[in-house]
C-alpha cells in the first residue's frame, strides 16, 4: 500500500504558521510581480476568488472582504517543506518526495487494520510539529493514492484521511472522479478523452489497452493499470519533464545588456538546478527576450535563439556560457525589455550522456560534485545562498516586484519572528 501526503493550500498554510491571526480569513499568495493569484485559502475561494485571476481585476473583492495578500516567498516555502518532509522520513523511511508539498510513503509491512489510525496519528503529528495541515490518501497504487488524496482534501467527512482499500471503494471513487483529475492525464489530455465520451476515471479503465496505447502511448497504459489496482508506475515517471522553462516579467523594464544578462544567468541557474534535481541533462538551450507588447507607444522587439550543446549537461557554468553567447546574438540596444526566459530541452537521464570527442570540459565528475554541493547548501540555507554574483536579483532592476513578501523567518537572521 502507498500513502500520498499532500499539504493543504501549502503556500497559504506556510504563511499562516507565522501569522496565526489569519486563520479562517481569506488569504492569497501572488505570482511574480504580484500579478496573479497562485494560491488561496478556502475562505478566499468562498468569496469568489480563483487561482490565476489577475489581481487588478479582483481589487473590489479584495477590498470588500479585507483579503490579505502575500508575494511568493519560496525561501520560506522551501524551509517549511523541508520540515514536513523530515517528519515524514523519520516516521516512514520508504519516502519518495514528489513535489514541494507532496510525498509518497511505502506502507509495506503495516497490517491493514493499523493503516488508518497510523495515518491519522501522522497527520496530527505533522500539524503539531510544523503547523502545516495535510491530507492523506491511501491505496494499492500511487495513482489510486492520488485519487484517495483528492477525496481526502475535497470532502470534510473523511477528516483528512481517505482509504481506497476494497474493490467496491475503487469502483465508486473512479466513477465519481472527473477524468481531468487523474494523475498523469490532467487538462492536457482530458479534452481529447471527453471528445471520445470518456468523462470519468472509470470510463478510462473500461477502454481497451490497445486503444489507450494507440492514443496515449505506454504512459496511458500504465495509468490505466494503476487505476485498476496494478502497481507499475514510479512518481519520477510522471514528474520528469521533457523541457524546462524558467522566465519572468521584470519588476522594471531594462535596457542594458548587463541587466538582461543578470536575469538570463539567474534563469539558467534555476533550470540547471531543476535538471539536477530530476537526475537529467539537456541537449539544447534556448533563450528569449521581449519588450512590453502592451506598451504601444514604445518600439517593439522580441527574439528567440537556440544552441545545440556539444555534450548534454546540467552544469550551471557551462549552460551560462551558452546562454551568454545566445544573448550576444539577439540583443539589440535601444529597446526597453520587459521579459526574458531560458528553456532547456532535449532532456535525457544523466546516466545516458553521449560523450563527444570535441568536449572542452575536463573533470565533469568533479564539476557535478561541485554543483551538487551547492544545491545542498542552498536547500539547507535558502535559495540563492550560493549563486553567481551577476545573478543577484536583489541588486537588479529586473527583479520581480514583491511588495507583500513576508519575512524569511527560517533563513535570514535579520528577519526572525519577533515575540512581544
Amino acid at each position: 500500500m502507498y500513502a500520498l501526503v499532500d499539504c493543504n493550500n501549502f503556500f497559504v498554510s506556510a504563511e499562516r504558521v507565522f501569522r496565526p491571526d489569519l486563520r479562517d480569513k481569506p488569504v492569497c499568495v501572488l505570482s511574480n510581480n504580484d500579478g496573479c493569484i497562485v494560491a488561496l485559502s478556502n475562505e478566499a475561494k468562498a468569496i469568489g476568488l480563483r487561482r490565476g485571476a489577475p489581481v487588478f481585476k479582483v481589487q473590489e473583492i479584495i477590498r470588500r472582504y479585507d483579503v490579505t495578500l502575500f508575494s511568493s516567498n519560496f525561501s520560506l516555502y522551501a524551509g517549511m517543506s523541508s520540515r514536513v518532509m523530515r517528519v515524514l522520513s523519520d516516521a516512514y523511511p520508504g519516502i519518495e518526495i514528489y513535489s514541494i508539498d507532496e510525498a509518497f510513503l511505502s506502507l509495506d509491512g503495516i497490517p491493514d487494520e493499523e493503516i488508518e489510525p497510523r495515518m491519522r496519528m501522522l497527520r496530527q503529528q505533522i500539524k503539531k510539529w510544523t503547523g502545516i495541515p495535510v491530507s492523506i490518501g491511501v491505496s494499492a497504487t500511487k495513482t489510486l493514492a492520488k485519487v484517495a488524496g483528492y477525496y481526502a482534501k475535497k470532502f470534510a467527512g473523511y477528516k483528512g484521511v481517505c482509504l481506497i482499500n476494497t474493490e467496491r471503494k475503487r469502483e465508486v471513487a473512479l466513477q465519481r472522479l472527473p477524468i481531468e483529475e487523474v494523475w498523469g492525464i490532467g487538462r492536457r489530455y482530458s479534452k481529447k478523452l471527453m471528445d471520445s465520451n470518456i468523462g470519468s476515471a472509470w470510463d478510462f479503465t473500461q477502454m481497451s489497452e490497445m486503444w489507450i496505447r494507440k492514443n496515449f502511448s505506454i504512459n496511458g497504459v500504465k495509468t490505466r493499470k494503476e487505476l485498476m489496482g496494478i502497481p507499475c508506475m514510479e512518481a519520477s515517471e510522471v514528474e520528469a519533464k521533457q523541457s524546462i522553462c524558467t522566465s519572468s516579467s521584470f519588476g522594471e523594464m531594462v535596457e542594458s545588456k548587463e541587466e538582461l544578462l543578470s536575469s538570463i544567468v539567474h534563469f539558467t541557474s534555476a533550470c540547471a538546478q531543476k535538471l539536477r534535481k530530476q537526475h537529467t541533462v539537456a541537449n539544447l538551450l534556448s533563450i528569449f527576450i521581449t519588450t512590453n507588447r502592451f506598451n504601444i507607444d514604445q518600439p517593439q522587439y522580441k527574439q528567440f535563439a537556440t544552441a545545440q550543446l556539444i555534450t548534454a549537461t546540467a552544469d550551471t557554468a557551462e549552460l551560462i556560457r551558452y546562454a551568454r553567447q545566445l544573448l550576444n546574438q539577439i540583443y539589440r540596444p535601444g529597446f526597453m525589455y520587459k521579459k526574458a526566459g531560458v528553456i532547456v530541452s532535449g532532456i535525457v537521464d544523466d546516466v545516458a550522456i553521449q560523450q563527444n570527442i570535441f568536449d572542452t570540459i575536463d573533470n565533469r565528475d568533479k564539476r557535478q560534485q561541485l554543483f551538487q554541493t551547492i544545491d545542498r547548501i542552498n536547500a539547507v540555507n535558502g535559495g540563492g545562498t550560493v549563486q553567481f554574483a551577476i545573478a543577484d536579483r536583489e541588486k537588479s532592476h529586473w527583479a520581480t516586484r514583491r511588495e507583500h513578501r513576508s519575512r524569511n523567518y527560517l533563513s535570514d537572521i535579520n528577519e526572525l519572528m519577533e515575540v512581544k
